[in-house]
């Protein structure tokens, strides 16, 4: 249990870093070029442990497991974290972090349309709750800034369809959590460099320099600042919170299952703002606060629920 828990504990700073991280390099990195190097070596860094797992395990590889890590990869690398790293460019590492921590919710809400699980009572509230924390920090009455809120919440719905997209893959694969998030995210880098290998071609890149956001997608460096100035930055950042942070995650969740590992990203909107505050100096408005209080209960209360899930099937289990 101890293990498990420090597992819980140095995941949940890792990934409560990560916002902090990237916005420390902006400026430094293009949005698409942080993405492409911090999943590619975060996917190598992860390569070694999902190789040990398949030779246990006995798996080989077929068409059918190639074409669901290609679908994996473009739902979280190329959609769900390009939105997540412009969303930072345009907007607080705080906010940004606690409308990504909500990513949860939408995965209940993903499950029910997809997988058809029930959503309980207790997950319900929660829901509600999340949505309300979410209102209460974008104040749609006094928005400020439409393009960095929209960004964030478009990341954290689209990880939270990649989340129950990866588990129903799992299920269809039999492959683990490490060795699904690995080549998630090798094949999700590979189609990231064809997409901006792609976005060079003048007319492609005559046409997204019309839209604002989209500047992000043009003629995006690949390894401009690549070198041993930022190499510290770089390895914290990929090997650290990128690798080790999922590493540690799916080891909680191997040892304390789903809902002692679902407890990093229950803790993150609490922990993350307080970082930001300390490291990058952001303010919290007082909407934020009383948005990010709302979170962390609504965190808590499906935390409650997964737990109680949980222990049903145990019962279950025990009685056939």
């Amino acid at each position: 249990m101890r293990r498990t828990l420090l597992y819980v504990i140095i995941s949940t700073f890792m990934f409560s870093l990560m916002e902090i991280a990237l916005k420390s390099v902006q400026g430094v990195f293009a949005p698409l070029q942080l993405n492409l190097i911090r999943f590619l070596i975060g996917g190598l860094v992860l390569l070694p442990i999902a190789l040990k797992h398949r030779r246990d395990a006995e798996q080989q590889f077929n068409l059918r497991d190639i074409l669901i890590f290609a679908l994996t990869g473009f739902l979280c690398v190329i959609v769900s974290m390009t939105l997540y790293q412009i969303a930072i460019e345009y907007d607080e590492a705080a906010t940004v972090a606690v409308l990504f921590s909500c990513n949860p919710v939408f995965s209940l809400l993903f499950a029910y349309l997809i997988l058809r699980e029930r959503i309980g009572r207790l997950n319900l509230i929660s829901m509600l709750l999340s949505i309300a924390g979410l209102l209460i920090i974008v104040n749609p009455a006094k928005l400020t800034n439409p393009l960095g809120i929209s960004l964030a919440v478009g990341s954290a719905v689209t990880f939270g369809l990649y989340s129950i997209v990866s588990r129903w893959s799992s299920v269809v694969s039999g492959f683990d959590g490490i060795t699904m998030t690995s080549y998630t995210f090798i094949a999700g880098s590979i189609e990231l460099l064809a997409l901006i290998l792609f976005f060079r071609i003048p007319a492609i890149a005559n046409g997204l320099k019309s839209v604002s956001w989209m500047k992000s997608f043009v003629n995006v460096p690949i390894l401009q600042n690549v070198g041993l100035h930022y190499f510290w930055i770089l390895f914290f950042i990929c090997v650290c919170v990128t690798g080790g942070g999922f590493a540690f995650y799916f080891l909680a969740m191997d040892r304390g299952g789903v809902s002692m590992a679902s407890l990093v990203f229950f803790i993150k909107p609490g922990l993350a703002p307080v970082l930001a505050l300390l490291i990058l100096h952001e303010t919290l408005s007082i909407n934020t606060i009383v948005g990010i209080l709302v979170i962390l209960v609504s965190s808590i209360i499906t935390f409650m629920g997964n737990r109680t899930k949980t222990d049903s099937s145990e019962m279950k289990d025990a009685v056939k």
